[in-house]
Formats: C-alpha cells, structure tokens, sequence
C-alpha cells in the first residue's frame, strides 16, 4: 500500500498517479479519515498529559492533606474519555487501512501513460512470426488428432476452462515445468520452493489480489481460504511479517498451479487452452534493496526472455502504459508468443517491480545499510505460463504431415522424444 505520509505530503502527485492510472479510488475517503484520526489521536493525547499534570498535583495534595475526592471525580472522567478515544481511534486505523488498501501504487517515472492494452510499447522483438506452406491448424485440432488434451472430459468432471492433458500432452506439461525449474536454479540463481496451492485472506491482501479483484479469486469460505492465482502470493508472504536476515536480494523459483476465475472475460478466446481457469506456471519471485529494484527487473525480464530463445520461439517485449499495468506494479512489462495459427500474439510472462508496495501491505522488512528497519522493493514474474506456451510450441511445431516437432532443449525432458506423430 502506499505510506500515508506520501499522500500527505504529495496529495497532488497521488491524484496524478490515480489518473494516470485510469483509477477511481476515492483518495478523499482517504484522506478525511487520515484527518479525523490525528484529530483524534490529537484529543486522547492532550486528555493523556492532562491526567498525568493532574496525577502529580494529586500526590502534592496528599502530602499536603488536602481532600482530593472531587480531583479524583474529574480525573475518572478523563479516564472514561481517553478510553473512548482510544477506542475511536483504533476504529478510525482500521477504516484508513482498508480505505488505503484500495488505493493503487503510483507508476514510475518512466511508465508512459496510456488507457489500456492499445497504448503498450514494444520495447523489442525476437524472432520472427514462422511461415507456412500450409494452412497452419490451431492447438486445438492438433492436440485431438494427437490426443493431447480431452476438453469434453474435464468440462463433464468440473466445467468449461478445466482442461485436462492426456498422453503426450501431460508428458509435454510435465517436462515443460521441470525444464523451466532447471533453468532458473541452474542458469540465473533461483532458488526453488514448493508453497501452498492455497492460502489465507491475509496473503492474498499482502500481494494486493484481496480486496481489488476478489471477484476473480476462487474462494473456499468453509475454511477462509482462496486457491492462488499464481505463485506469486504464497512466494512473496514467506517473510510476511518478518525483518529478513538473510542478505538480498533473494531469488525464489517455483512451480503451482494457478486458478482464476477471470470474471467478465466470458467469450474472449475460450476455445482450447488459451484463455483458462487452471493452468500451470512456474514462477520468479525477488525480494531486494531499493537501489537495485530497477536494475533487478531488467534482469528479471532477461531471465524469462531466455526461456523462449532456448524453446527458439518468437516473442516480443512490451512495456506496459500507466493504464493496463496491474493494480499492485509501479512498472510491468509483458512477454507475448508469437501464435501463427492464432494470428496473434499471447501473453506468457508479466514482470512486474511493486517497489515497497507490497512489502508495506505485507509488513517485509529487511535491514540497510546503516542497520534500520526498511521495507523491501519486491518483484515477480512469469517463467513462464505454460497453457499458452504450449499453444506457441505445437502450433509453430507443426509440419505439414501434421506431425510436431519438438523445442531441442525439451528433448531429454520428453524421454527423447524429438517429435509427435
């Protein structure tokens, strides 16, 4: 969440922030509940000083032998009333807390504005979309003639978005995920963890999904619980509430599942895996000083770049406008695949700097240099997602026999599968 001091002092730049980001967040809310609790705060101190200059004057009156009942009436009654400002203002904390907690981060410097997905820059591309001799069949046709998925199956047993991967399909997801864990341990540094596939409201609001877009959440009120939208939540609330000891900046790798319910998306690309309610990811997470938060990012979307030039796929680089960024990022830059049979592009990998953002909400700090207490800058992204990457590599694999042939790097993954036919 954002430091109220920074409303406070730079109100003018927050509401900046706020239309850059096409946001309505009531900031006045805000900022009148900020008023009324110092006022607050400001009475139940003058009440606590005056009953502190009075209690002294009560132990000289009782030397002196003075009769000190109607004092002690006076004093009971600030004491009541000092109560009932505490009180006022716990109730007043709490109102600003979930007030600031819907408050977007502010965007860096140098986020471009822009309304949504249409004002994005390509930052760079690599590779070019493949060509065909044939007309190129979508993932959809290839994985049935292969049996590699069975989507009237897992809509029978769950719903539309579910999908289910059979055969050479499920050996493809698995060798996917474990290739991906590898490369980020072996080859940038990670470290891998394996965290819960749900967690408590408290994760959630910590990495700011709670209360923004509890709508797309998949929720479980039995037991308050929500199955995670990526692994980005349980990774980034391992050091929630805690001071880390460890020296930055930390790398965590990790694979889960995802679920999203995606409300208000019904009727965007439904058909097949590109738009689905689970799906696997792998994911990177990074907790480091603020110096080198930007610096960390830049490498980060490096990092998920390698991944595509190693499975040789083609894929560009955007930088997102201060409109489409997400509500949690101060800077983000999506990953999207090249899909022939698609036309189009597909986001795989979003990688996002939250700067203290999310370290605020979650209570992360480490210690600086000078030895204080400070927030951590935290990043994340995608290593990637794997249901669209697996509709970029059957779709730019496929030959005009029908078969598909597979990324080099997959191979030892496959049991040396090298095509499917």
């Amino acid at each position: 969440m954002l430091d109220i001091k920074i409303i406070r002092e730079r109100e003018p730049d927050v509401r900046r922030a706020l239309q850059l980001r096409r946001s309505s967040a009531d900031l006045d809310s805000v900022i009148a509940l900020d008023k009324e609790r110092r006022a607050a705060l400001a009475e139940v101190e003058s009440l606590k000083n005056q009953r502190n200059v009075t209690s002294k004057k009560v132990g000289e009156l009782k030397k002196a032998g003075q009769d000190i009942q109607e004092i002690q009436k006076t004093m009971r009654e600030v004491g009541d009333r000092i109560a009932e400002y505490d009180q006022k203002v716990r109730e007043l904390e709490e109102k600003l807390n979930q007030a600031l907690l819907r408050i977007p981060n502010m965007p860096h410097a140098s986020v471009h504005e822009g309304s949504d997905a249409a004002d994005n820059l390509v930052v760079r591309t690599w590779g070019e979309p493949k060509s065909f001799s044939f007309e190129p069949r979508p993932h959809w046709e290839l994985g049935e003639k292969h049996r590699l998925f069975d989507f009237e199956r897992a809509v029978k047993m769950t719903g539309a978005g579910f999908p289910l991967y059979t055969g050479r399909g499920a050996l493809l997801e698995r060798a996917l995920v474990q290739f991906l864990l590898d490369f980020h341990t072996r080859e940038h540094g990670y470290t891998e963890v394996s965290p819960p596939f749900v967690v408590n409201a408290a994760s959630m609001t910590g990495t700011g999904q709670l209360p923004k877009m509890a709508e797309d959440m998949y929720h479980i009120p039995l037991d308050g619980l929500y199955l995670i939208p990526t692994a980005e939540v349980p990774v980034t609330n391992i050091y929630r509430d805690e001071i880390i000891r460890e020296p930055l900046p930390i790398y965590l790798t990790a694979y889960t599942p995802c679920f999203r319910r995606e409300a208000g998306a019904a009727g965007r690309d439904t058909r097949g895996l590109i738009r689905v309610h689970q799906f696997d990811k792998v994911e990177m997470v990074k907790f480091v000083e603020p110096e080198t938060s930007y610096e960390e990012l830049e490498k980060l979307v490096k990092d998920a770049e390698e991944v595509l030039q190693r499975l040789g796929l083609t894929y560009r680089v955007l930088q997102l406008c201060s409109g489409d960024m997400s509500f949690s990022a101060a800077k983000c830059y999506d990953i999207e695949l090249w899909a022939p049979a698609h036309k189009g592009w597909l986001e795989v990998s979003s990688c996002s700097n939250f700067e203290d953002f999310q370290a605020r909400r979650a209570k992360i700090q480490y210690r600086n240099k000078d030895g204080k207490t400070a927030f951590v800058h935290t990043l994340n992204g995608s290593g990637v997602a794997l249901a669209r990457l697996v509709v970029a590599i059957l779709e730019n694999g496929q030959q005009a026999d029908g078969s598909i042939e597979l990324p080099e790097a997959l191979w030892p993954y496959m049991g040396g599968l090298k095509r499917i036919e």
